[in-house]
């Protein structure tokens, strides 16, 4: 399986995520923002960081860099795209996943590990996941998802809510909710399920001997599902 990691000036998980997809078999290549072409890639990831210093909106600049045209091709013409923090705040901007990402509840940056339930299991990303509840990593100032109720109500009925915040046993309650973001969204997906955008960064848990290894639950399942 080969993946694509594209690496925007202020990206700062584009290594993290290129370690993890190679620990898992991925044959990885990092692109650069200014390049037009992608390689030939069965997964995209538009890693964390603050691309281009989160000036005007986060995600904004990096959503009309040169390479995401192509991203957008790819991603319409039914291909694997996953955005991960900033990388899912440049895919709102896009327009690849309904939505805005805005700052978060009490107007803090958040570090931490937090648990998230996954929503809906039938699409590529985490159909056959072992365990209903992953533990994840946030590091973000503007994770709080929000979006109109005729939005809300069109990725219900589509089951496009990918992974909600919860406790460690799988319980959605406000108070497990770390930034605010409406029905405790923690990721979402397009209409087709190609696409995932999510605040959580499972590359930042693969190892038990750093934070944990939730994430590779995530990423072994991943590339079985693309095989």
């Amino acid at each position: 399986m080969k993946s694509s990691v594209i690496t925007f000036p202020g990206s700062n998980c584009d290594r993290d995520m290129d370690v993890a997809l190679k620990k898992f078999g991925f044959k990885n290549k990092m692109v650069w923002h200014a390049d037009t072409e992608l390689p030939k890639s069965d997964l995209v990831v538009l890693p964390g960081g603050f691309s281009y210093g989160d000036y005007l909106r986060c995600g904004s600049m990096a959503s009309k860099s040169k390479i995401m045209k192509s991203v957008i091709n790819f991603a319409n013409s039914g291909g694997m795209v996953m955005g991960i923090c900033n990388g899912f705040q440049i895919l709102v901007e896009t327009g690849l996943v309904p939505g805005v990402l805005l700052r978060n509840k009490y107007l803090e940056f958040i570090c931490k590990n937090v648990f998230v339930k996954i929503n809906d299991k039938q699409n590529k990303y985490f159909k056959n996941v072992s365990s209903e509840v992953l533990e994840f990593h946030i590091a973000h100032n503007e994770g709080n998802y929000f979006c109109t109720d005729n939005q809300l109500k069109e990725i219900e009925d589509n089951n496009q809510i990918a992974i909600k915040y919860c406790d460690e046993n799988g319980k959605i309650e406000d108070e497990f909710n770390p930034n605010g973001s409406i029905k405790n969204i923690a990721g979402i997906f397009n209409r087709e399920k190609n696409v995932l955008g999510m605040m959580p960064h499972p590359e930042r848990m693969i190892d038990k001997c750093l934070s944990g290894d939730d994430g590779s639950l995530f990423f072994k399942n991943l590339i079985n599902n693309l095989k």
